[in-house]
């Protein structure tokens, strides 16, 4: 079996959340432990650092592993979804899972399945086994695992982390983990586990006594994040004061600096484990996209006129894109825009008011089958008086978006990971 055909089967015979949605989502961790039985329960064999959050998990989670990675630990990174790889969901040391090992996993599940055909695992199921399995092949010291959804009932939560890590709270995803951010908390808080230190990265009011009451109730460690100095400028974010002293960070946007708040906290704890040096701390913090391959994180991918990719796709993530246009200095502005049908869309569409009039909107949509198409969202947007464009194709879309913004202008591409896994970087 080659790797073409791996993916085939991998996508055709298990249900995939970012392919059908709802009907992909299966809560509980039994099917989980079964896969993990069948693989020799690999994560036993390495430490590792468990991370949740609705927001700023996956910037956190990479950063951590570019840290480690730059101490000299051999660390694995597990996170979703990916963009435009399957691949990039596993890596050690900031290189991908290699295309034989996913045929050879695949290939091997495939023949213990005929024998158990009453196992139906999910796709994050599966590919969460995988990465676990992977990393244990590959000899990691340490391994960061991003919980997919909730945290609970994640598929993930089998694992029992050296450190656990929780990055902040909105609403997102409240089908299946609550209407209120109370509720969402304490899903979240699903992967304290008892006595492993637990590091919060954002205080609020609603959410804080969730945590510190899980916290309590299974004797672990607790800690809140100190926030740090940052400066946002037009190309980096520069802390000034931090436990590791200043430094410059490749990832942009005023989001960047709370995630950096976990980052730092995290890494105290996990000094307590492993050599960390504050060289280490500052390499992984200026250079994180290009140790471990992140993308989509207000990421420019085009000059004349500057265009950048933001993958943004709730109401917290947008408060965030929102905050980071207000600050764009070049003009004219245009936003690409696009989600999936079962996002809801009037946590994130009224957001965009304060720049009502000095944005020039661009309605698209992703190519997958759970995508909303580029009508429907610009039918959604007019209910809240916004108009636009309506382009299905996002590299057409973006295309008329440059045009239009001439090369001192600005466009921005933001939305769902589906929408970005659409656009075809090489035409820019």
């Amino acid at each position: 079996m080659d790797y073409s055909e791996a993916l085939d089967r991998l996508y055709s015979s298990v249900p995939a959340f970012h392919a059908i949605g709802a009907g992909a989502y299966k809560p509980g961790l039994a099917t989980s432990r079964l896969l993990d039985d069948w693989a020799g329960n690999p994560h036993r064999g390495y430490a590792s650092v468990h991370v949740a959050g609705t927001n700023g998990k996956g910037s956190t989670s990479h950063t951590l592993a570019a840290i480690l990675s730059a101490a000299g630990l051999r660390t694995g990174l597990y996170t979703s979804p990916h963009i435009f790889d399957f691949r990039e969901r596993i890596r050690v040391d900031g290189l991908m899972i290699s295309r034989e090992a996913v045929a050879d996993f695949v290939e091997r599940w495939l023949d213990w399945s005929k024998d158990h055909p009453e196992v139906k695992p999910s796709f994050f199921e599966l590919t969460s086994t995988m990465a676990l399995e992977y990393f244990a092949a590959e000899k990691v010291d340490v391994a960061i695992i991003e919980t997919g959804l909730g945290g609970r009932l994640d598929s993930t939560n089998i694992i029992t982390p050296r450190l656990s890590v929780i990055t902040n709270i909105s609403l997102d995803h409240t089908a299946f983990l609550g209407n209120t951010l109370a509720e969402i908390a304490g899903e979240k808080a699903g992967i304290i586990k008892p006595g492993v230190p637990v590091v919060i990265g954002e205080h609020h009011p609603e959410t804080d006594q969730v945590f510190i009451a899980r916290a309590r109730e299974v004797g672990a460690p607790i800690t809140f994040a100190e926030p740090v100095a940052g400066e946002v400028r037009d190309t980096v974010n520069y802390y000034s004061k931090t436990p590791f002293g200043p430094m410059s960070g490749e990832l942009i946007g005023e989001c960047q600096i709370r995630n950096a708040a976990t980052v730092f906290a995290a890494v105290k704890s996990l000094r307590e484990h492993y050599d960390i040096p504050d060289s280490a701390v500052r390499e992984g913090v200026g250079g994180v996209a290009r140790l471990t391959g992140l993308f989509g994180r207000w990421t420019t991918v085009a000059s004349s006129p500057l265009t950048v990719v933001d993958t943004g796709h709730n109401e917290g993530g947008w408060r965030l894109i929102v905050d980071e246009l207000t600050r764009v200095t070049h003009t004219p502005r245009h936003l690409v825009m696009g989600f999936v049908a079962d996002k809801d869309l009037s946590h994130i569409l009224p957001l965009l008011e304060p720049l009502r009039g000095e944005l020039t909107l661009w309605f698209s949509g992703p190519s997958c089958e759970r995508g909303l198409p580029s009508t429907a969202l610009q039918a959604r947007a007019a209910e809240y008086g916004f108009t636009g464009h309506a382009v299905a194709d996002v590299n057409e879309a973006v295309s008329f978006a440059r045009a239009e913004a001439g090369p001192d202008g600005f466009v921005l591409v933001a939305g769902s990971n589906f929408l970005i896994a659409d656009l075809d970087i090489n035409r820019l």
